[in-house]
């Protein structure tokens, strides 16, 4: 079988020092995952599965609906203060589902220029048009809201997964509410993060009951797998219909559902973790000032080192000294922003923080 097309794709990314592949996380120092709060480092988790199913059997419209997972949803929604929600397979299903059924031929769609890959993927198997804003920029967004038909819908993350920083929120709503738009925030990252129990930002605004909907992930600081769309009742059972990564996907097991259950059961009261992770942003930015560091209050730090060849380099003697941290290449950032991306973590201590930044200071001298 001739497979040249395969091998031309691969030579361009070699060619661009940007090639990638898959490898074991050995280093002894986690710098890289989503375990912001150490539930999977620290083996919280801890379901009763002895009893539980490894399978579901189907997908949720067939055999593999249960108890479990309905009052799953229930608990969920009821801690995000949402009438309803669905469970998907992952963050990536979530917005898959959610993006490319709700928004209809001749509908509008304006998303942050930088959203994650779920969610353009999503919006491009839509059949509305679609605009992105500049990030974070309400005033793009206003000028591109005047130019939408149909049903509007804007779409953010509220912790941005690359570069760490928070969406306007308050202000998007604003412009959402003036021009008739609905509002569906991502937020991955900021749940378990952010809000009083980490329910995300959205409610730490007091915005809940004016967002159309939210995507809730379980997979970054909730240590396990699976995503819910939250929102109305009436979104609920649209989706239930419409949305074909649920339709067509075999549901999540009893086991992963009992796992996704203990968790929200752990985290909201995971407060000196939390206090911990903010002492840690503090000091890592207080370390490296006068780098060329994304504006990040969050555990998403970035420091920006151009060129794919340069940032690996930093990467490769940061990862010798037992520091799993590993750079963001172009064309997964734009050229010139190639970075170190650094996840910090409850769990991680004083000497590893200075180990780090001292380290990345020296590679710059």
């Amino acid at each position: 079988m001739k497979e040249e097309f395969l091998h031309k794709k691969l030579n361009e990314r070699k060619e661009q020092d940007a090639f990638r592949s898959l490898r074991e996380n050995l280093l002894p120092v986690d710098f890289c995952s989503n375990d912001y709060l150490g539930l999977v480092k620290n083996g919280l988790i801890r379901a009763e599965i002895s009893t539980l199913k490894h399978g579901s059997t189907g997908s949720r419209l067939l055999s593999g609906n249960y108890p479990l997972i309905e009052e799953t949803e229930q608990i969920i929604a009821k801690f995000h203060q949402a009438p309803a929600g669905l469970i998907f397979n992952s963050g990536y299903d979530a917005n898959l589902g959610l993006l490319s059924a709700v928004p209809q031929r001749g509908d509008t769609i304006f998303y942050d220029q930088l959203s994650h890959a779920s969610i353009r993927d999503g919006i491009r198997m839509s059949f509305a048009e679609s605009f992105s804003f500049l990030h974070n920029d309400p005033e793009d967004l206003k000028g591109k809201l005047l130019h939408g038909k149909g049903n509007l819908f804007i779409v953010t993350e509220s912790l941005f997964s690359m570069d760490g920083d928070l969406a306007p929120l308050a202000e998007i709503l604003e412009l959402a509410q003036h021009y008739g738009a609905h509002l569906i925030v991502d937020e991955a990252h900021a749940t378990g993060i952010l809000g009083e129990r980490g329910e995300g930002l959205v409610q730490q605004l007091g915005i809940q009951d004016k967002c159309f909907a939210r995507v809730n992930t379980f997979g970054k600081a909730l240590g396990t797998h699976g995503a819910i769309v939250l929102g109305s009742a009436t979104l609920r059972d649209y989706l239930i219909n419409f949305s074909r990564p649920l339709i067509y996907s075999t549901a999540l097991p009893e086991m992963s559902i009992a796992a996704i259950r203990e968790a929200y059961r752990i985290f909201p009261d995971m407060n000196e973790e939390r206090v911990r992770l903010n002492e840690w942003i503090r000091i890592f930015q207080q370390s490296t000032q006068g780098l060329n560091r994304l504006h990040s209050d969050s555990p998403i730090q970035g420091i920006i080192v151009p060129g794919n060849q340069r940032v690996r380099a930093l990467a490769k003697r940061l990862q010798d000294l037992g520091l799993d941290i590993r750079p963001i290449l172009y064309p997964s950032v734009p050229r010139e922003s190639e970075r170190l991306r650094i996840l910090l973590h409850c769990f991680n201590t004083l000497p590893e923080l200075e180990l780090m930044t001292q380290s990345i200071k020296q590679f710059f001298k």
